[in-house]
């Protein structure tokens, strides 16, 4: 079911929708912007749910013709843009929003647009958007969800109500993984420490089998990094990310283990990291490298990530991020 009880975290914005229906001031747009797994088509979908409930309230009944459909993914009035390539191009947005937005609504008082990967739209598909955006029917709301805020065009980001997901608490992650998901004190403790957060990963970390695998194969390069060929180490992460599904955890898992080494450096506080067992390795680290050398190597991984989701050269992209690690392996 696609309500806001059913969302964990997210309280401001849950609130701000729901003052929106209260006040009548639903906006013409909106943008969700989250990395994936924080939330945002729950959001969008318990959003579009409320508003076409037929009893007009800030929570949907769930009882009426209207959110019946709704769970049946069957409601004529919310449209879920899809694409088959790997962006969303300009014949796309005319067809499923310009062209389907005159008509008026089948039976609700809404007609809702919901457009997943909004940052796979092109400049093209945006500007086409831009023209309904600024003149849209009164019955029109249209969501945009993304992950990269910095490829949205000014131009719409201006004609948008903004609503930025912030991480979720780890203790309300690892709660509602225990009695939601019935996963075991420990490995939902392990799970929401990793999560960074995001209830969608969380939730990945806790059911997947491969985590802890992952975690070792991920760690076996980062303890030993500053004793290996740079060679060694490319060799070494490209077996391990021969999925290349799997990239964007890889580098998560090694992001944190950097912030702990810079958290260690900082404070000496075991208590701190979430690589608690790895203790000897990142004291090690923390006592070879700078401040500024930690910080330069989290940066790089924050950059081969959004070069990733850019469709970069895969190994270039994983290559400069490894050579920014081992130049800054002494200070």
């Amino acid at each position: 079911m696609q309500e806001f009880g059913q969302i964990i975290g997210h309280e401001s914005i849950i609130q701000h929708l729901q003052n929106a229906i209260i006040s009548h001031k639903v906006s013409h747009a909106y943008i969700l912007h989250g990395e994936e797994g924080m939330g945002k088509k729950l959001l969008a979908a318990a959003y579009a749910k409320t508003l076409q409930c037929e009893e007009n309230g800030i929570i949907s009944c769930n009882r009426c013709k209207s959110c019946m459909q709704t769970d049946s993914n069957n409601h004529p009035d919310i449209i879920w843009v899809t694409h088959e390539k790997i962006s969303i191009g300009v014949d796309d947005i005319r067809l499923q929003v310009n062209a389907d937005i005159q008509i008026k609504p089948y039976n609700s008082r809404y007609k809702i647009y919901i457009i997943d990967d909004a940052d796979k739209l092109t400049e093209q598909a945006q500007n086409a958007l831009l023209k309904t955006i600024e003149e849209p029917p009164e019955y029109a709301v249209i969501l945009l969800l993304t992950s990269n805020i910095g490829v949205i065009l000014p131009t719409i980001l201006s004609r948008c109500v903004l609503l930025n997901l912030k991480p979720v608490d780890k203790q309300v992650i690892k709660e509602f993984l225990m009695q939601q998901h019935h996963i075991p004190d420990y490995i939902a403790e392990v799970a929401s420490a990793f999560s960074g957060g995001n209830v969608g990963k969380a939730i990945k970390y806790a059911s997947s089998e491969d985590f802890e695998q992952m975690k070792g194969n991920v760690l076996h390069i980062l303890k030993y990094i500053d004793d290996m060929e740079l060679y060694e180490v490319i060799l070494g992460l490209k077996f391990l990310t021969s999925d290349k599904n799997n990239i964007d955890d890889y580098i998560d898992l090694m992001i944190l283990w950097y912030r702990d080494v810079l958290m260690f450096k900082a404070t000496m506080d075991p208590d701190l990291l979430l690589y608690r067992d790895e203790l000897t390795f990142i004291n090690k680290q923390a006592n070879i490298r700078s401040y500024e050398g930690i910080e330069k190597i989290i940066n790089a991984m924050d950059k081969a990530k959004i070069r990733l989701k850019a469709n970069v050269n895969f190994d270039i992209a994983i290559e400069l991020m490894l050579l920014t690690i081992k130049e800054n392996s002494n200070g």
